[in-house]
């Protein structure tokens, strides 16, 4: 097989079993009999062999000739290639563990992370179930090449789901692969092959409609509205779930501590996940901001499916910066201000420009909570460590002029693993925090 050999010292990532390869760490490529090849000369998916300068073997990993991670680890074991292929089982092996793992969080959620990328061990594979539904997103060029045996492995495990794939993340065009969406048959197996959503399948078989919107038991409080077919990612957010249960709790406390619910400001509502746990909570009213008008209809839908009071709500479409802006030059207050933004920071050339993406929000938002309120406030950025958005946060503070204390850390629920040698794969971070009152 094909052969990466590293430049001097560029091992030690590997040694210390981070899944990822730069494009600069590769020294030489060579083929089977020793013959020098340039990157061009290597098509994407291909699965290679990973040496130290030294010649020592370090890993197998697929090839990428367009992403900056021009090699993600598949496997540190040389006995899991065999004449060039990867172990016949290898694939099923890891989504088996990978559901293992998740059992006691499958027992009682309806939504649940099944496959968590490199925190599962299978780099680019995102996999969520909804119900009797399982959304599978190929994100790299390594599971795209193995894209029958995860399937396939994801059939057998849970034979009574129906498949559909939301591979249409923009990931996928930095790694120049074709957006794909659509059912799956799981007796026509090919990522060329796409139902482009026709239920029968070419051998006569019905595959089961997906409702265009599926209600998901959360936290056994609440069913969250999640559209699979044309939603955010795979059509809902199942990283914020302990979030939202901690929001519940927030509003539960807050009504007991003054007689009455908070009032609610959830930016970046989305679906109003964070509404609903809010006004479960008890919250007195909840504005929900969000540019999508889709969204808002579904997060309204769902406060009506739960049998909560719409008239608790307010359903705002808006730019999130300008109404911040306008409720504070209008002084209006609120108890608890969620900030749920989506990513800012993209890659490490727009670290800065996302820092102050979020410094300018948490300003905002720190202004509009009333002394005594809560702010929740969360970055979805990979790169965005937990010390830096403190710190973000804390000259937010500076600059609204209140006085503020962390009381509570929030994070990505427990089935969006993290694998310790990737700290990328912790992206999620939250804080809860106290406003007091302002400097003057």
């Amino acid at each position: 097989m094909i052969t990466f050999t590293l430049h001097p010292e560029r091992e030690k990532s590997l040694q210390r079993r981070h899944p990822w390869i730069f494009s600069k760490a590769v020294a030489a490529i060579h083929d089977a009999s020793g013959q020098i090849l340039s990157k061009k000369d290597v098509a994407s998916g291909t699965l290679v062999q990973v040496n130290s300068a030294d010649g020592a073997f370090l890993c197998y990993a697929h090839y990428s000739a367009a992403s900056q991670i021009v090699l993600r680890v598949i496997s540190f074991k040389q006995n899991d290639v065999q004449n060039g292929q990867l172990r016949a089982h290898l694939v099923h092996e890891r989504l088996s563990a990978a559901v293992a793992r998740r059992a006691a969080l499958l027992a009682r959620e309806g939504g649940v992370r099944l496959v968590a990328a490199e925190g599962d061990y299978l780099p680019g594979l995102i996999v969520d179930k909804f119900n009797d539904v399982i959304v599978i997103a190929i994100n790299a060029w390594g599971m795209e090449a193995l894209y029958a045996p995860i399937v396939q492995g994801l059939h057998q495990l849970f034979p009574q789901c129906t498949l559909y794939e939301r591979s249409d993340a923009k990931a996928r065009l930095t790694e120049q692969l074709p957006l794909r969406v659509g059912y799956i048959d799981p007796d026509n197996i090919s990522p060329e092959y796409n139902l482009a959503g026709k239920q029968i399948a070419p051998n006569g078989t019905t595959i089961k409609e997906i409702a265009p919107t599926l209600y998901v038991r959360e936290n056994d409080l609440v069913e969250m509205p999640i559209d699979v077919l044309h939603g955010h990612k795979t059509g809902g957010y199942l990283d914020q779930r302990a979030s939202r249960y901690h929001c519940y709790e927030l509003c539960r406390e807050l009504k007991a501590l003054n007689g009455s619910g908070p009032s609610v400001l959830n930016c970046f509502c989305y679906t109003g996940g964070f509404c609903l746990s809010a006004l479960k909570g008890g919250a007195r009213s909840v504005h929900n901001v969000d540019v999508s008008q889709p969204a808002l209809d579904a997060a309204k839908a769902g406060v009506v499916h739960n049998r909560l009071d719409p008239g608790r709500c307010k359903f705002i479409n808006c730019d999130v910066f300008e109404f911040l802006r306008k409720e504070v030059k209008l002084g209006h207050q609120y108890d608890v201000v969620i900030l749920d933004p989506p990513k800012f920071v993209l890659n490490k050339s727009t670290l800065v420009s996302g820092s102050r993406g979020y410094q300018d929000i948490n300003r905002l938002g720190l202004k509009l909570v009333a002394p005594g309120g809560h702010l929740l406030t969360f970055s979805c950025s990979g790169l965005m460590t937990e010390e830096l958005f403190q710190k973000i946060v804390a000259d937010a503070a500076l600059e609204a002029q209140v006085e503020a204390q962390i009381v509570g850390t929030l994070r990505q629920d427990r089935d969006h693993v993290v694998a310790l040698p990737c700290p990328e794969s912790f992206y999620l971070k939250g804080l809860d925090i106290l406003v007091s009152a302002s400097f003057q």
